[in-house]
């Protein structure tokens, strides 16, 4: 006679029993009722000539219509000629495998398999990001178990910091992560692939910046420091204002790097972009800012120190939180003070563009302008740093 749900929970030992009472549910499914009264599942089968037992939980957390569940997949695997004992150790090793490859565990391993091809920035990049936005969601969670929509849910976190293409290149880096999950044997499919297109869209090689005739307002905001702002932030939204140099190549500026006697900035070829040494000319603004920040950070290796972590310098997100503070969310970016410089150095000042796409560092693209890049034009850059310094005072209030 099979069970009922009121027999199981009525079910007692037998007085002053040693052993379990058997209640029979039928095709091998068992209540074990134990001595002390708890109750537990237990299936028998016949496998190999062998009479086996396998556990399937305890009542009452395994209810009636559970324990019928279970022993119908139990049975099931019989019948595929499968020991159901060796499947569920298969299993449990399974688990305890996966536990171990959490998407942290194979993201340092794709890095470290990788690092040695990537320039030391970069590398360096690469981890911080990962670190900062990635892994305090995704990290502990086992590679397997992460679904296109929590994966989305991450990247959308970057986008509502307004970092709408860090947010693309961070997904771009966990299809990476994804794909040698893959190749290496710890995951089947890539939940990147198929969420490109639940992104905001991002424009090739566009950031945000303001035009030129809003820049005396964005000058008044910055000097008013209405934001409070950290002196550290103030002095790196000043300095790559005079200089336009890409954000990275702020923020990893160190002390070495800069020539107070000969005013330069010397940045170094494994720093920039195209792996070429850069020169940038310092206005007597410029110097000013770096002597004032000196006083702040003189005993450090980077000249913007992190508040949180002085060994390591700012984060990219500092500027872009300092210009959010400021009411420019959206409308401005650390790489947007390139292409105001350029607009503004060629519509304001008259300065010819080889000249200002030199100090922008970028690489000529035909042979005629390769020929000029043997000069430099560095006389030139130094006066037209000067005046772009000298400019933004007189339209400051």
């Amino acid at each position: 006679m099979k069970l009922t749900e009121i027999a199981c929970k009525n079910a007692k030992p037998k007085p002053n029993a040693k052993a379990p009472k058997k209640m029979a549910d039928g095709m091998g499914l068992y209540l074990w009722v134990m001595p002390n009264g708890s109750k537990y599942w237990r299936f028998s089968y016949m496998y190999d000539g062998k009479q086996k037992t396998q556990a399937l939980g305890v009542y009452p957390e395994v209810t009636l219509k559970q324990a019928r569940e279970k022993r119908a997949e139990v049975r099931s695997l019989l019948e595929e000629g499968k020991d159901p004992a060796i499947e569920r150790k298969k299993e449990k090793a399974t688990r305890r495998i996966d536990s171990g490859n959490t998407f942290k565990a194979v993201a340092i391993e794709w890095y470290e398999n990788r690092k040695n091809i990537w320039k030391p920035r970069y590398a360096a990049e690469i981890i911080t990001r990962l670190e900062n936005d990635i892994f305090p969601t995704l990290g502990n969670i086992p590679v397997k178990e992460i679904t296109p929509p929590l994966l989305l849910s991450v990247i959308r976190d970057i986008e509502k910091r307004g970092a709408v293409e860090l947010a693309k290149r961070q997904l771009q880096k966990c299809g990476e992560i994804f794909r040698y999950a893959i190749a290496t044997g710890r995951l089947t499919w890539d939940p990147s692939r198929d969420i490109g297109d639940a992104l905001k869209p991002v424009k090739k090689d566009h950031f945000a910046s303001i035009e030129v005739e809003e820049l005396p307002a964005f000058l008044k905001e910055l000097n008013s420091n209405r934001a409070r702002l950290y002196p550290t932030t103030l002095n790196a939204v000043r300095l790559i204002l005079l200089t336009f140099v890409r954000t990275s190549e702020l923020i990893n500026a160190t002390w070495e790097e800069i020539d107070f006697d000969k005013k330069q900035w010397v940045i170094p070829a494994e720093r920039m972009k195209m792996g070429k040494e850069h020169i940038v000319p310092l206005a007597k603004q410029a110097l000013e800012i770096l002597r004032d920040q000196q006083e702040i950070s003189g005993h450090r290796e980077h000249i913007f120190p992190s508040p949180n972590k002085p060994r390591q310098p700012i984060s990219n997100n500092t500027i872009l939180g300092a210009l959010k503070r400021m009411g420019y969310q959206g409308r401005m970016t650390g790489h947007g003070f390139r292409a105001l410089a350029m607009s503004a150095i060629k519509q304001e000042l008259g300065w010819r563009h080889e000249v200002v796409d030199r100090q922008l560092a970028h690489t000529p693209k035909n042979k005629i302008d390769k020929a000029y890049d043997r000069a430099l034009f560095l006389e030139d850059r130094k006066k037209m740093m000067q005046e772009w310094a000298d400019y933004i005072d007189s339209i400051s209030s």
